[in-house]
Protein backbone atom coordinates (compact mmCIF):
# COMPACT_ATOMS: atom_id res chain seq x y z
CA UNK A 1 0.00 0.00 0.00
CA UNK A 2 2.07 2.83 -1.37
CA UNK A 3 1.46 6.40 0.88
CA UNK A 4 3.94 7.85 -1.06
CA UNK A 5 5.10 7.88 -4.68
CA UNK A 6 8.95 7.48 -5.21
CA UNK A 7 9.45 11.66 -6.87
CA UNK A 8 7.36 12.65 -3.76
CA UNK A 9 10.00 11.19 -0.86
CA UNK A 10 12.70 14.13 -1.43
CA UNK A 11 9.39 16.85 -0.81
CA UNK A 12 7.80 14.83 1.52
CA UNK A 13 11.65 14.54 3.77
CA UNK A 14 11.74 18.62 3.64
CA UNK A 15 8.50 18.38 4.79
CA UNK A 16 9.25 16.26 8.18
CA UNK A 17 12.17 18.13 8.50
CA UNK A 18 10.53 21.69 8.42
CA UNK A 19 7.91 19.82 10.83
CA UNK A 20 10.35 19.25 13.29
CA UNK A 21 11.78 22.35 13.41
CA UNK A 22 8.85 24.02 13.88
CA UNK A 23 7.52 21.88 16.55
CA UNK A 24 11.17 22.33 18.42
CA UNK A 25 10.00 25.70 17.96
CA UNK A 26 6.59 26.31 19.43
CA UNK A 27 2.97 25.18 19.32
CA UNK A 28 2.35 28.08 17.10
CA UNK A 29 4.81 27.74 14.72
CA UNK A 30 3.23 24.34 13.85
CA UNK A 31 -0.33 26.24 13.55
CA UNK A 32 1.13 28.27 11.23
CA UNK A 33 2.30 25.19 8.75
CA UNK A 34 0.53 25.18 5.29
CA UNK A 35 -2.07 21.55 5.79
CA UNK A 36 -0.34 20.28 2.69
CA UNK A 37 3.03 20.51 4.65
CA UNK A 38 1.39 18.33 7.83
CA UNK A 39 0.05 15.84 4.90
CA UNK A 40 3.31 15.12 3.68
CA UNK A 41 5.19 15.03 7.01
CA UNK A 42 1.95 12.20 7.73
CA UNK A 43 2.65 10.10 4.73
CA UNK A 44 7.13 10.35 4.90
CA UNK A 45 6.89 9.04 8.52
CA UNK A 46 3.93 6.11 7.72
CA UNK A 47 6.51 5.36 4.99
CA UNK A 48 9.51 5.29 7.42
CA UNK A 49 7.42 3.13 9.19
CA UNK A 50 6.82 0.80 6.53
CA UNK A 51 9.80 -0.02 5.86
CA UNK A 52 10.77 -0.64 9.17
CA UNK A 53 8.64 -3.08 9.83
CA UNK A 54 7.01 -4.41 6.59
CA UNK A 55 4.18 -6.75 6.74
CA UNK A 56 0.55 -7.04 6.55
CA UNK A 57 -0.66 -7.54 10.14
CA UNK A 58 -1.02 -4.45 11.45
CA UNK A 59 -3.37 -1.43 9.59
CA UNK A 60 -1.82 2.04 11.42
CA UNK A 61 -4.49 4.97 10.04
CA UNK A 62 -3.53 8.51 10.03
CA UNK A 63 -6.60 10.24 8.85
CA UNK A 64 -6.76 11.45 6.44
CA UNK A 65 -3.54 11.90 5.14
CA UNK A 66 -2.37 7.98 4.82
CA UNK A 67 -2.48 4.28 6.24
CA UNK A 68 0.37 2.05 5.94
CA UNK A 69 0.39 -1.87 6.77
CA UNK A 70 3.16 -2.61 9.10
CA UNK A 71 4.39 -6.32 10.90
CA UNK A 72 4.50 -9.57 10.23
CA UNK A 73 1.32 -11.50 11.24
CA UNK A 74 -2.38 -12.57 10.05
CA UNK A 75 -3.08 -10.63 6.96
CA UNK A 76 -6.81 -9.64 5.94
CA UNK A 77 -9.55 -11.49 5.47
CA UNK A 78 -10.05 -11.44 1.85
CA UNK A 79 -13.87 -10.23 1.89
CA UNK A 80 -13.23 -7.39 4.72
CA UNK A 81 -9.49 -6.24 3.69
CA UNK A 82 -9.13 -4.44 7.17
CA UNK A 83 -6.20 -6.68 9.13
CA UNK A 84 -7.13 -7.28 12.59
CA UNK A 85 -5.08 -5.24 14.22
CA UNK A 86 -5.96 -1.51 13.49
CA UNK A 87 -4.24 1.43 15.49
CA UNK A 88 -5.77 5.69 14.74
CA UNK A 89 -4.14 8.29 15.28
CA UNK A 90 -4.48 12.14 14.79
CA UNK A 91 -1.72 13.78 12.67
CA UNK A 92 -0.44 15.51 15.50
CA UNK A 93 -0.37 12.87 17.86
CA UNK A 94 1.15 10.82 14.92
CA UNK A 95 3.99 13.51 14.10
CA UNK A 96 4.75 13.81 18.01
CA UNK A 97 5.47 9.84 18.08
CA UNK A 98 7.68 9.60 15.19
CA UNK A 99 9.64 12.92 16.32
CA UNK A 100 9.69 11.45 20.14
CA UNK A 101 8.25 14.47 21.24
CA UNK A 102 6.14 12.61 23.34
CA UNK A 103 5.34 8.46 24.16
CA UNK A 104 3.08 5.72 23.11
CA UNK A 105 2.35 5.28 26.91
CA UNK A 106 1.39 8.72 27.24
CA UNK A 107 -0.78 9.21 24.26
CA UNK A 108 -2.69 6.04 25.22
CA UNK A 109 -3.56 7.15 28.72
CA UNK A 110 -4.80 10.72 27.09
CA UNK A 111 -6.78 8.69 24.84
CA UNK A 112 -5.23 10.02 21.81
CA UNK A 113 -4.85 6.25 20.32
CA UNK A 114 -7.12 4.16 19.56
CA UNK A 115 -6.34 0.39 18.74
CA UNK A 116 -8.27 -2.55 18.15
CA UNK A 117 -6.41 -5.96 18.36
CA UNK A 118 -3.58 -8.08 20.14
CA UNK A 119 -0.77 -5.69 18.30
CA UNK A 120 -1.60 -2.18 19.67
CA UNK A 121 1.90 -0.65 21.02
CA UNK A 122 3.94 0.43 18.47
CA UNK A 123 6.16 1.90 21.05
CA UNK A 124 9.42 -0.05 20.48
CA UNK A 125 9.05 1.35 16.28
CA UNK A 126 8.89 4.65 17.41
CA UNK A 127 10.41 7.65 17.71
CA UNK A 128 11.67 6.59 13.52
CA UNK A 129 15.07 8.07 12.54
CA UNK A 130 14.89 9.06 9.17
Amino acid sequence: MAVLLNKDIPHSKRCWQEWKEAASTSPEQLDQLPRSTWAMAVRYTLWLLERKAPGPGVEVRVAPWGAVKILEGPASDPHNLTPPDVIELEPRVWLELAAGITTWQAEREKGNITAVGERDDLSELLPLAD
